[in-house]
């Protein structure tokens, strides 16, 4: 998994409250497992004009020219700010995946659902929280300069903007921990494979039975 340490970069401001799960990725694209596929069908229903479904060449679908992402300000934005309650509804882990391919590292809002907020760390993503008066302030400043950045460093706990102001949030120590060092679920799994691998060693002296192939 990537490492989270400082991200600079372009904002992108989706200025909608109860953001859920199908409209970041609707359910149609979702018949794979695999982390990669999704980012070309991010807020699919939002970007395109027409009706997406899995297979189709994205590149000659009518887009919505209002649509944010479809903005050229926009191209190459790689934090997004939005309001309350992003993330809400189903608990796909594909919702990261789909904003994490596409470009996004850090979701700036007032609040989140809780299973997203939880995923977003077990696939290299940040979500910040920051009270609703700096959301807000965010959004006006984004809205009035082109090629607005903001940076984002875990290891303080700062957002900062590009006239100095800075903004502390809350993070959990175990989470930045494995942010800052790039881990997931089986990145931890890994750091103890000497410790798997002799209790392995030790059980196939002391039950060889649990070892043995089964023959039909």
């Amino acid at each position: 998994m990537r490492a989270y340490t400082v991200e600079q970069g372009i904002v992108a401001p989706l200025d909608r409250a109860n953001v859920d799960t199908d409209l970041i990725i609707p359910k149609q694209f979702l018949k794979s497992i695999k982390r990669t596929g999704f980012g070309d069908n991010l807020f699919d229903e939002l970007r395109y004009l027409d009706e997406g479904y899995l297979g189709l060449d994205n590149s000659k679908r009518p887009k919505n020219k209002d649509f944010v992402l479809n903005q050229p300000r926009y191209q190459a934005a790689s934090v997004l700010i939005t309001r309350q309650n992003f993330g809400c509804g189903s608990s796909r882990e594909h919702a990261p995946w789909a904003l994490n391919e596409y470009g996004f590292h850090t979701v700036i809002a007032p609040s989140f659902a809780d299973i997203f907020f939880n995923n977003c760390f077990k696939n290299g993503m940040l979500p910040v929280i920051l009270a609703e008066e700096i959301v807000e302030q965010l959004f006006k400043e984004c809205a009035a300069s082109e090629g607005y950045q903001l940076t984002i460093d875990l290891n303080a706990q700062e957002v900062r903007t590009p006239n100095g102001k800075a903004f502390k949030f809350e993070v959990d120590p175990f989470r930045k921990h494995c942010l800052l060092n790039g881990l997931d679920d089986i990145g931890l799994t890994l750091q103890a494979a000497d410790d798997i691998h002799a209790y392995e060693e030790k059980t196939k002296q002391s039950r060889p039975w649990v070892f043995q192939e089964i023959r039909g």
